[in-house]
């Protein structure tokens, strides 16, 4: 059995209280990674002091943590109990919400086991997706979910207007665009495949572990434009070097982990790009715990193409000219609803794959 978090009843939410499992006591080779304290934005001089801050993280690395965000442990421990439960409820009962993945359908439940990544071991993650709070999004959800929906709702409004706004502003401020214009391609009203996420790893044998060489997932990056990590204390996460090595993502209390994904990298010609992370196995104090996550996913609009800006810090550093590997006359949704349909396609396990063919003969690629 996969130790558990101590619970207490929390009469807010009709759930017992989630306790976050205490961090490796293990000295891992972690990642150095910038914090921006988000706290400083509507200060004088403030936005510029973090997008100085942010620039110098994305030559470096693409990983970087924010603070002071406006959400309270309490709030984001409500959202850890919530997927808790999810994940708990009978097969049978998540199967009435599968996600159409093999369709590029991402929204909805993520069964265990779906994608081989080794030849004869299946996947150990459940996942369960919650889209924007729109009309065109609307689709049905497990009782939970719904009993707790303004609160799920609360909190995923709030990443967006209060959290991903914000970075989004820094973003057009490094490359000297006006503040909103990545803003006015990350609107909360119109469709895109943004979505809050509950994610559950389910803690491994000794025996699979050396099977896998302790790799969970093989190193690869993501789809949108950000993705935004909880605190999770289960050590597993680590980061590819610019130098090609592995390094661990420290789970900082108070803090919320954030990579840049895909359609950035697109939209400025490589400069800023798209982190490469996988998922290994927890040091030998946390192996038998399973690994629960709390995520946020921004993707640009559907219809955005991926083409990219017109920028004079682009011009000067010398990424302005279209290349290979740019993604015009691909839009968002297409690229999103590919690479989902292609992350649960059979035929190679994951271990021998380097590299896929996703659409338009763009390919991603995967990493040891």
């Amino acid at each position: 059995m996969a130790a558990a978090a101590v619970s207490t009843s929390s009469h807010a939410l009709g759930l017992p209280t989630y306790h976050q499992v205490p961090e490796t006591k293990y000295e891992l080779d972690w990642a150095d990674l910038v914090t921006l304290d988000l706290s400083q934005f509507d200060q004088p001089g403030g936005k510029q002091k973090l997008a100085t801050q942010l620039f110098d993280a994305i030559q470096k690395i693409g990983f970087f943590y924010i603070v002071n965000f406006g959400l309270t442990q309490e709030q984001i421990d409500e959202q850890f109990a919530i997927g808790k439960e999810v994940f708990q409820l009978p097969t049978e009962e998540k199967l009435k919400y599968r996600a159409d993945l093999e369709n590029g359908g991402y929204n909805g439940y993520k069964p265990l086991g779906l994608r081989e990544v080794r030849p004869g071991i299946v996947d150990n993650t459940e996942i369960y997706n919650i889209p924007k709070f729109i009309p065109e999004l609307q689709r049905s959800h497990p009782e939970v979910i719904n009993q707790n929906r303004p609160n799920i709702e609360i909190f995923a409004r709030h990443i967006h207007d209060q959290v991903v706004s914000k970075l989004l502003v820094l973003f057009a401020i490094v490359l000297e665009l006006p503040e909103d214009y990545f803003l006015e391609r990350h609107r909360y009203d119109v469709r895109s495949d943004c979505h809050l996420r509950y994610m559950k790893y389910h803690h491994r044998t000794t025996e699979e572990n050396q099977a896998l060489e302790n790799i969970w997932v093989k190193g690869h990056t993501d789809f949108g434009s950000l993705t935004l990590l909880f605190r999770q204390p289960v050590a597993a996460l680590q980061v590819r070097t610019p130098e090609g090595e592995w390094k661990w993502v420290k789970p900082h209390p108070g803090s919320i982990t954030v990579n840049l994904a895909d359609s950035l990298e697109f939209l400025t010609n490589g400069f800023l790009k798209s982190s490469i992370h996988r998922v290994v196995a927890p040091p030998p104090d946390q192996a038998e715990l399973d690994r629960l996550g709390v995520l946020y996913f921004v993707r640009p609009e559907d219809s955005l193409e991926l083409r990219p800006v017109v920028s004079s810090v682009l011009e000067r550093l010398g990424y302005d000219k279209t290349t290979d590997s740019s993604a015009v006359g691909i839009t968002a949704g297409e690229w999103v609803k590919a690479r989902v349909a292609g992350g649960v396609s059979k035929g190679v396990a994951r271990s021998d794959l380097k590299e896929q063919e996703i659409i338009k003969g763009k390919t991603a690629k995967y990493y040891d």
